[in-house]
């Protein structure tokens, strides 16, 4: 009995340490993301009001004494923004006035990142939340800097641009880290079903694609992930033999002792079934095309395959987001579409199950969340940082702007959508 509770006990705690992992790397992209909008305001003169860390009730605030701008850390981990002055639709310009939260400009955001909030009864934000006493004025200068739109359209641009571009960055250095300390992300053969078993090392001399064989190109076509591996048999039929390229290793005796290492070896492969895919997340038409199922196993490499790997995996990372973003909006996944999409609650325990499995997947989820979000936030969706660049190129080609209030109200009405859609997912998911 004890020892069950015990077993009971460790995997709770296990749990619990994968769902603090996830709102860790959650949080974390949310707040790069914030901070390039930041920085890149600051370099470029915009007049910053706010930027926080979480959102809902502040548990912190303070004030700068240089900057005038507030800084807090808010109760939800899950979002966080950088509040530009006059960013959004306003009737006048409060520009001599200091603006006060209720009167301030929403946030540019992540997404699932919370619009800023006041609390019934909340004071004015130059008084610390760890000390009410208001400081003084000369203590509290206003933000510098001009508001968000009156600023050059491109400089608009390139402020909304960075928070993606802060993701991209991030997610690249992680994926850096994780190449060089467990090696390249490789798509390596297993048996359909594996579980974790341990497997016999093929023979060297068998002829044909096998378990454990590390899978580098299909009829001359690189292999990253596994929708590389479907996109390379694509309308095969059943029979077809494809040529493959793969590391296996190859025993070999040196001064009289059995050494293995992996190299290189040319293989085929007859396909059992046709290769028709009318989406990636038919996992199982591949595996009974090939027989076998494909799995990731990180590969050392040298150094320059090493960097190499890790920029390219990156950009497979972007592609696989934008592909099945794709299948999304095409209807290719049917009824298989909740199982693909995650909001943030599913997001949020799927993250918790991979990043707790082991420090190469925490660096891989973590990585590959960040690209995801950099993809995402750029993507031409009401709301979305990709949408308010489309507003800026209009307006700088047209040398005025899209009527503001029309623009806040397309916004409104995408972000609300979004956050729907993501509820509704999450509401499939579980019922």
């Amino acid at each position: 009995m004890n020892e069950v509770l015990a077993i009971d006990f460790a995997a709770f705690g296990q749990w619990i340490g994968g769902i603090l992992l996830a709102i860790l790397i959650l949080l974390a992209m949310v707040s790069i993301h914030e901070f390039g909008h930041y920085v890149a305001g600051k370099l470029l003169n915009f007049r910053i009001n706010e930027f926080s860390i979480g959102f809902g009730p502040a548990i912190f605030k303070r004030r700068s004494k240089t900057s005038g701008e507030i800084f807090s850390v808010r109760i939800i981990p899950l979002g966080g923004y950088c509040a530009f002055d006059g960013e959004d639709y306003e009737e006048e310009d409060p520009r001599s006035e200091l603006p006060t939260e209720d009167e301030g400009a929403q946030p540019t955001q992540a997404p699932f990142s919370g619009l800023e909030e006041v609390e019934e009864g909340e004071k004015d934000p130059t008084v610390s939340v760890t000390n009410p006493t208001p400081t003084q004025e000369e203590e509290c200068p206003q933000p510098k800097g001009e508001r968000f739109n009156d600023q050059a359209p491109w400089k608009r641009i390139i402020v909304l641009v960075a928070g993606a571009l802060m993701n991209y960055l991030l997610a690249l250095v992680l994926l850096l880290i994780m190449c060089f300390s467990y090696g390249v992300p490789m798509c390596i053969a297993i048996p359909v079903g594996y579980e974790g078993e341990l497997l016999t090392p093929v023979e060297w001399e068998t002829p044909t694609l096998s378990a454990l064989d590390v899978i580098v190109s299909i009829e001359g076509r690189e292999i990253d992930m596994y929708t590389d591996c479907m996109d390379a048999l694509s309308g095969k039929k059943a029979g077809e033999s494809v040529s493959v390229i793969v590391y296996r290793i190859h025993e070999e005796t040196v001064d009289g002792e059995a050494v293995r290492t992996w190299k290189q070896k040319a293989v085929s492969l007859t396909l059992l079934a046709d290769a028709q895919f009318a989406s990636s997340a038919e996992m199982e038409k591949l595996e009974a095309a090939m027989g076998l199922a494909v799995g990731t196993q990180s590969f050392k490499r040298d150094f320059w395959h090493t960097v190499g790997g890790a920029f390219e995996y990156s950009g497979e990372m972007a592609t696989s987001v934008l592909r099945t973003l794709g299948e999304l909006v095409t209807g290719a996944f049917g009824d298989k579409t909740a199982d693909v999409v995650s909001g943030p609650i599913s997001m949020i325990g799927q993250t918790a199950q991979v990043a707790s499995m082991s420090p190469f997947s925490f660096l891989y989820i973590a990585s590959f969340i960040g690209v995801n979000l950099a993809v995402f936030n750029l993507l031409p969706v009401p709301a979305l940082d990709g949408c308010k660049v489309i507003f800026c190129i209009i307006e700088w080609i047209r040398k005025k702007p899209v009527n503001r209030k029309v623009e806040a109200i397309i916004n409104f009405v995408g972000l609300a959508l979004l956050f729907g859609f993501v509820i509704l997912i999450d509401l499939l998911k579980l019922f």
